[in-house]
């Protein structure tokens, strides 16, 4: 069996993939916005728990916590977030939306729906209901675990 046989066998190969194929739409839909789609999901924990801790955003989002901590630097410097030592904890960070922040989320979610219809577009309704779900349960299977370790 050839390498490329085998890499079309891997699931993590296919997934990783199937990922920069997602990245590559969503950079393409929403190149104004100069967003990655981590900073994307990032501001949507943020919006969903305005004041949050970057421990929470870590949990809400599955982003390592180094990860997460230099998104949030990245976005407080664009002006999309502010981040502010919270009084219970003074390591802690308590991150919220500015108004440029919620007017970007505002401007940038019909495109990232776009981006995610395109990315689906390839399947039929059946296997798109499918594919969720077992996109679901690997996250939440594994994700756990990997979280467990930490």
């Amino acid at each position: 069996m050839s390498t490329s046989e085998k890499l079309v066998q891997s699931p993590i190969h296919l997934l990783h993939r199937a990922g920069q194929c997602a990245d590559e739409v969503f950079e393409t839909e929403l190149a104004r916005a100069q967003i990655t789609p981590r900073q994307y999901a990032v501001l949507n924990a943020v919006a969903a728990n305005e004041g949050t801790s970057q421990t929470n955003l870590v949990e809400a989002t599955g982003i390592d916590r180094s990860t997460l901590a230099d998104i949030v630097r990245r976005l407080a410097r664009k002006g999309l977030v502010q981040r502010k030592r919270t009084r219970e904890d003074a390591r802690a960070y308590a991150v919220r939306l500015t108004e440029q922040g919620r007017h970007l989320l505002t401007e940038a979610g019909p495109m990232a729906r776009r981006v995610d219809e395109r990315v689906l577009s390839v399947l039929s309704e059946r296997e798109r209901k499918s594919f969720m779900a077992s996109l679901t349960a690997i996250v939440m299977k594994l994700g756990l675990k990997a979280a467990d370790r930490k």
